[in-house]
């Protein structure tokens, strides 16, 4: 049994703790509007040039020739993965999440005998996923030192993407993320972006548009730019998943927390009542053999 002095350092560090973590949680929250409101606003924008440029393919006739960011190099034999996490822990399944969905689509890729390339986008991505598929991992991206999430960091992806697939070192690429619903609720995505994937519940491409100069012109400068915008919407997506997810978890320890200090303020004041009570029987038991 734990001493009265093991109790009082227990509770103490306890309480510390909880300074901490009630501390985290409204930071996320701070956070976190701001996060979403970046989140929610980059959608559309997303969206739209993903639109565009379907219906830029739709009107291309000669498809053989036409760009293949857009039309893919006609193999699905090399696949790369961009796996997008945070750089820093404290949030509840956030990561696990991510990684979890990605693994299944790694096994999948595995056991059809297809290559697979990894690039960690975060930290803690590729300190998960080294133990596992540490020979996949052709490269691994850290924006711990960038305070906010911005264009010019999801380029530099775009354009290591970009730069790979000009060198014909994959076929497909997928990028891996969380997408924000609400605080309590992240959902991991997988999208394909090259070859670029037209959705089939989308009915707004079935807009015709006439667009100067020709579509192939166009679309030369649209498609690099649109890796780069699916990769900065899967950022801030990210980053309000992110904050959101660690509100919850730093709710939930600071109420479990307080739970425990709650707990050991039990079984402190028990344990020194039993003490004071020994004390007062031995000195009464003194008195009466006197």
């Amino acid at each position: 049994m734990p001493s009265l002095d093991d109790l009082r350092k227990r509770i103490t560090s306890v309480k510390s703790t909880q300074k901490i973590t009630k501390a985290m949680k409204m930071v996320a929250a701070a956070k976190l509007r701001k996060a979403q409101e970046n989140a929610e606003k980059g959608r559309p924008y997303s969206e739209k040039m993903n639109n565009v440029i379907l219906n830029l393919s739709k009107s291309i006739t000669d498809k053989e020739n036409a760009p293949k960011l857009l039309v893919g190099t006609g193999e699905e034999k090399v696949h790369l993965c961009i796996v997008l996490t945070s750089d820093r822990g404290l949030c509840g399944g956030f990561n696990t999440n991510i990684i979890k969905k990605s693994k299944s689509y790694f096994e999948k890729i595995i056991s059809e005998n297809k290559t697979l390339k990894i690039v960690t986008v975060g930290s803690k991505g590729y300190d998960q996923l080294k133990r596992q598929y540490k020979n996949y991992i052709v490269e691994n991206i850290s924006f711990k030192e960038s305070k906010n999430i911005n264009y010019f960091d999801a380029d530099k992806v775009g354009k290591i993407i970009i730069e790979k697939f000009e060198k014909n070192e994959f076929d497909v690429c997928a990028i891996f993320y969380n997408k924000f619903k609400n605080v309590i609720t992240q959902i991991p995505q997988e999208q394909q972006i090259v070859p670029l994937n037209e959705d089939k519940d989308d009915s707004s491409n079935d807009n015709d548009y006439e667009f100067e100069p020709d579509e192939d012109e166009i679309l030369s400068n649209l498609l690099p730019k649109n890796i780069s915008t699916q990769i900065f919407k899967a950022m801030l997506e990210n980053s309000a998943s992110e904050q959101g997810s660690r509100m919850t978890a730093m709710d939930n320890a600071t109420r479990n927390a307080g739970e425990l200090v709650d707990r050991l303020t039990i079984e402190y004041n028990r344990s020194r009542q039993a003490a004071i009570t020994k004390e007062l029987i031995e000195i009464i038991s003194g008195a009466e053999s006197l």
